[in-house]
């Protein structure tokens, strides 16, 4: 049963996508000013929506995209498709994620703090670990120096500092009760 303090499931989900889409834009940010302090584009709406011509090209949102849309439809995917389709994946990535942390975070009897988050984003960067060497993307994990995963590390908890953060203020927003009266 729920308390007055929880969110509804259907509020639960809603406010993690939306915290999702937040945190991605923090994870995208560290990585945009990372390759901008090593002299990269200087346009983060270029940087971030950059042109993928070929799926050879493609980052490995895209490569999972590519890989379930040509399992399900059967038919192989023009090169024109790598942009939408990586862009797509990986915006859709960290939504679903984040609609995954409103789905646990929300069944708690009391709002979760913020710092849930961190540890969230640690749990998605170490799932990628486990399911890109699988499908043949990454290499295993004991394969990567720890500067590489440090590297790759510190913008995952910064998804997961943002989208527990837009969540706790959503949450807390979106169960307030109204006066009696």
């Amino acid at each position: 049963m729920r308390t007055p303090n929880q969110l509804t499931p259907l509020g639960a989900i809603a406010s993690g996508l939306a915290a999702g889409l937040v945190g991605t834009v923090c994870m995208d940010t560290v990585r945009f000013l990372r390759q901008r302090r090593s002299g990269g584009e200087r346009n983060p709406l270029r940087w971030e929506f950059a042109s993928v011509p070929t799926w050879q090209e493609a980052p490995d949102p895209g490569q999972v995209g590519k890989r379930l849309i040509e399992g399900f439809t059967q038919r192989e995917l023009p090169d024109a498709a790598a942009w939408p389709v990586s862009t797509l994946m990986h915006w859709g990535y960290g939504a679903a994620n984040g609609a995954l942390y409103g789905v646990i975070a929300g069944s708690l009897r009391k709002p979760p703090s913020a710092v849930y988050g961190i540890p969230f984003g640690a749990l998605v960067w170490i799932s990628d670990y486990i399911t890109l060497p699988i499908a043949g993307l990454y290499e295993p994990i004991w394969k990567y120096d720890a500067k590489t995963l440090a590297d790759d590390l510190v913008p995952h908890l910064a998804y997961g500092a943002a989208t527990g953060t837009v969540f706790r203020i959503m949450a807390r927003t979106g169960t307030r009760t109204r006066p009696n009266g």
